[in-house]
């Protein structure tokens, strides 16, 4: 019995942790919306996701309302999920933000952009924070494929992996921000509806 017990103890300890245990929590589950607000035309999918029709008329990025929220605040965390759009698609994460009246000028963005085979990046590229920093490397995937980012803010410092590659390695925020720039103490975590097609699922969130 002892052997038994040993050795169900040794296969549990090999097992991957849930969520649960790691310490995150399942913001989309491709089923539940209750962990999200946003007046924009998001539309679960058979197959789990959660889809951005655009409606007849919405384009651009200042209908902040329409951006897909995470109803608490955050400081120091950790953001997984996943994401697809298609060709010269435009999104962005946005986090720290302070007033949900404009979430550009009220927090920061990490770019989310079609830069497939792109060589020069800048600030604007995919994985570059807007007005910050750009992209350490291109972790870019063909347009249609999904996408997979994980994003770690701990003590003003940003840590971007994208598609298994590191786009942003500890960023000073505080000291790499515009002068004009506020870096909140916490903040709402929001994803940008741009007026294009986007898909995106496996959200989950864990403070730090």
């Amino acid at each position: 019995m002892k052997i038994l017990i040993s050795t169900f103890a040794l296969l549990f300890a090999s097992l991957p942790l849930s969520l649960a245990e790691e310490g995150f929590t399942t913001i989309f589950d491709g089923k539940d919306l209750s962990k999200i607000k946003t007046t924009g035309n998001w539309k679960i999918q058979k197959d789990g996701s959660l889809y951005l029709e655009p409606r007849p008329g919405e384009k651009g990025w200042t209908r902040y309302g329409s951006y897909l929220w995470l109803k608490e605040d955050y400081k120091d965390f950790v953001f997984d999920f996943e994401y697809k759009h298609g060709k010269g698609g435009n999104s962005g994460l946005y986090f720290r933000i302070y007033d949900e009246s404009d979430a550009t000028a009220h927090g920061f963005e990490i770019q989310i952009l079609d830069c497939f085979g792109k060589k020069k990046l800048g600030q604007h590229d995919l994985g570059g924070v807007i007005r910050t920093a750009g992209p350490l490397v291109n972790a870019s995937k063909p347009a249609g494929e999904w996408n997979r980012m994980v994003v770690t803010m701990k003590e003003g410092k940003l840590s971007v992996v994208l598609n298994g590659k590191t786009v942003q390695d500890k960023l000073d925020l505080a000291a790499k921000k515009p002068k004009n720039k506020k870096l909140a103490d916490s903040g709402k975590i929001a994803i940008q509806d741009h007026g294009q097609k986007f898909w995106v699922r496996n959200l989950k969130v864990k403070s730090l």
